[in-house]
């Protein structure tokens, strides 16, 4: 069934799709829909002055001055795409199928919320100078003259991104103390086994590693601890970790997560509004494979959910696709290349793959003998085919898989 025929507006009617949030998600979706055969208007919404932009290498390449930005390869006007930056969003309003802006209220046949996530705070640093984030262009290049500099940073926050900002400034030479309040690094992402094992890739780099102890106070240079030690500051860079963006739908009618605040889609992406779907970081969804709902604030979820958002605008809804995703991610820390596909639970049984002190090794988490996640650190092989077979559903052998040398794909039972 074409757009045209979905639409309940007149037949000489253009429908429109809109989407709020020009990254990822956000690009993604538009070209997804001119590739699925959208023939309607687009309008992409986006909050920022920059041309949409790509967010990995911020942390990489951008930070460290190796490039000067991430721009999308995106011809947005041969696409005919309406983009408007500098156009936040304020508000939705179903009943009029309208989403508000700073300048004015745009009509939509469709919505997508793509509006992504927004950095959490520490408290008191929000007008401290020397106090950065890094989650735009506009945090990396405001970043670049303290690590070209050399200075001295405190970094917030022993998570995925405090590990990769302070792998940057090691690299660039700059001095590096890591605070973490929990016991240990990527505490919330890693069970105490695994990540045990990185503690010392920080030494190794010549980062001070501070684990158990909070940030009691901030002032201009200097970072005060919960344990009274003052620690000398020409920067601090907080990665404390994100939120999803959507205070903007507060009395919208879009059902929002109590806990974390994501919109509820469900298993086709849709929310709780009629013609209103939600994709990316901004977004949690039902997954039948893991048998609860995942919230993947991840590069490869924003680049794969869009294209389930967009087949299902343009078919008949009774022919819609559902998203179920294997989540993935990567990250470059210390000189190791880290990869991870699924979802584990506290209860799923954890296999080795090598020896996690060397240089290449993979944890691999089963129920009850069925492959739902791993870790590949320097073993890309494994990560590639172990997605494939938690794609399946595959049970393993577990003597076989615990044997490095063995291929896991050759480990199925």
């Amino acid at each position: 069934m074409s757009e045209q025929s979905k639409s309940p507006q007149a037949p000489d009617h253009t429908p429109r799709v809109v989407i709020a949030g020009a990254g990822i998600a956000g690009v993604q979706t538009a070209v997804a829909l001119r590739e699925q055969g959208w023939r309607g208007a687009i309008t992409l919404l986006g909050d920022e002055p920059h041309q949409p932009y790509d967010r990995p290498p911020l942390s990489k390449a951008v930070l460290l001055g190796k490039a000067d930005g991430s721009t999308f390869d995106v011809d947005f006007a041969s696409l005919g795409i309406e983009l408007h930056l500098s156009r936040p969003v304020t508000a939705l309003r179903p009943d009029d199928h309208v989403i508000e802006t700073a300048e004015g209220p745009v009509p939509y046949d469709y919505a997508v919320l793509a509006t992504g996530a927004d950095p959490v705070l520490l408290p008191g640093s929000e007008e401290l100078p020397g106090v950065h984030l890094l989650r735009t262009l506009d945090d990396a290049e405001r970043l670049r003259p303290v690590l070209a500099a050399r200075h001295e940073i405190v970094v917030v926050g022993a998570g995925w991104i405090g590990a990769e900002f302070a792998t940057a400034a090691r690299e660039a030479g700059c001095s590096v103390t890591v605070v973490e309040a929990a016991d240990r690094p990527l505490a919330g992402a890693l069970p105490a086994e695994v990540s045990a094992y990185m503690t010392d890739w920080y030494a190794d780099s010549g980062a001070d590693l501070r684990t158990g102890v909070g940030v009691a106070s901030l002032a201009e240079g200097t970072v005060t601890l919960a344990d009274g030690v003052t620690l000398p500051a020409d920067a601090v860079v907080v990665g404390i970790g994100a939120r999803p963006a959507t205070g903007w739908l507060v009395g919208s009618g879009v059902a929002l997560s109590i806990e974390d605040g994501s919109v509820l889609a469900d298993e086709q992406l849709r929310t709780s509004v009629p013609d209103v779907y939600a994709v990316g970081d901004c977004a949690s969804f039902p997954s039948t494979r893991y048998g609860r709902r995942l919230l993947v604030h991840h590069w490869d979820n924003a680049l794969q959910g869009p294209r389930i958002v967009a087949e299902n605008i343009t078919r008949d809804p009774a022919e819609g696709l559902v998203y179920d995703p294997v989540p993935y991610f990567w990250s470059e820390q210390f000189g190791r290349f880290v990869q991870y596909a699924g979802h584990h639970s506290g209860a799923d049984e954890i296999v080795w793959r090598g020896d996690p002190g060397s240089a290449a090794w993979t944890v691999i988490w089963l129920r009850d003998g069925r492959l739902v996640a791993l870790l590949a650190v320097g073993r890309p092989r494994d990560l590639a085919q172990g997605r494939k077979l938690i794609e399946r559903g595959v049970t393993l052998d577990r003597e076989r898989a615990a044997d490095a040398s063995v291929p896991l794909k050759s480990a199925v039972r």
